[in-house]
């Protein structure tokens, strides 16, 4: 290991511009569970009946509820060695910015400022019908709350069978085609558009730096791949890397 570390802190050398791309083996590791529907009132439903505008528009309160269960869990989560290490890599590179598939909030939690969440963020809410969003809720005995306009507030996230948000969509293509280097780190390269990016940056030149558990869709086409936990071998390759910096 000590070996493919040298390997990339070479390669590492006079780079300037850093995107990371993080998936739930980065949330997995601070023991946030998949939320398949195995604990207590919710083992009846799959989270693939629940994370649809369909379930929203016809069970509200539901939906809204099962929100605030998946809340009070992640809540109780702090971020791990590899929210840690990524939020230090933003304070190494000119250049950096995060694209995370996660909703938790934990590498903002960690840190990390330029952050873009594809997904959302499970701690925002936004307004059903006119899109204003929320970081408070209005006081409201109603479940789950009404916006001025008299819409339903929901989770400020993804869903199902919804598009990504443009914006961020937007941010994640134009950094991944400008970067020189890209960590993916925790994520199955499976679920687009999010796997598209690391291809997208491997044809802009970029030196792509896989880290995950197993092998996935894009070791053929990384440049290094470490098949470790990300909590272990990110905090090392940073600390190796702050080393080298310093000297």
């Amino acid at each position: 290991m000590d070996k493919d570390i040298k390997f990339l802190l070479e390669k590492l050398k006079d780079k300037k511009y850093l995107v990371v791309l993080t998936g739930a083996g980065v949330s997995a590791e601070s023991g946030i569970p998949t939320f398949r529907g195995t604990d207590g009132l919710w083992k009846e439903f799959k989270s693939e009946e629940l994370a649809t505008p369909q379930a929203f528009s016809q069970n509200p309160e539901l939906v809204w509820k099962w929100y605030e269960h998946r809340r009070e869990i992640i809540k109780k989560a702090e971020p791990n060695p590899a929210h840690l290490a990524v939020a230090r890599l933003e304070e190494l590179f000119p250049e950096f910015m995060l694209i995370t598939q996660n909703i938790d909030n934990l590498h903002r939690k960690a840190g990390n400022k330029k952050i873009v969440e594809l997904h959302g963020n499970i701690f925002r809410y936004r307004c059903s019908n006119d899109g204003r969003i929320f970081t408070n809720l209005p006081e409201s005995d109603e479940i789950p709350p009404r916006c001025e306009c008299g819409g339903y507030i929901r989770p400020d996230v993804v869903w199902f069978g919804e598009s990504l948000p443009e914006d961020a969509l937007n941010v994640a293509f134009q950094s991944s085609s400008s970067c020189d280097v890209m960590f993916v780190v925790g994520t199955s390269a499976l679920v687009q558009p999010a796997a598209s990016l690391p291809a997208l940056a491997k044809r802009n030149g970029s030196f792509l730096v896989e880290i995950n558990l197993e092998p996935t869709p894009i070791s053929s086409i990384v440049d290094k791949s470490f098949f470790a936990k990300a909590g272990e071998i990110l905090p090392e390759i940073v600390t190796k890397l702050c080393d080298t910096m310093s000297s």
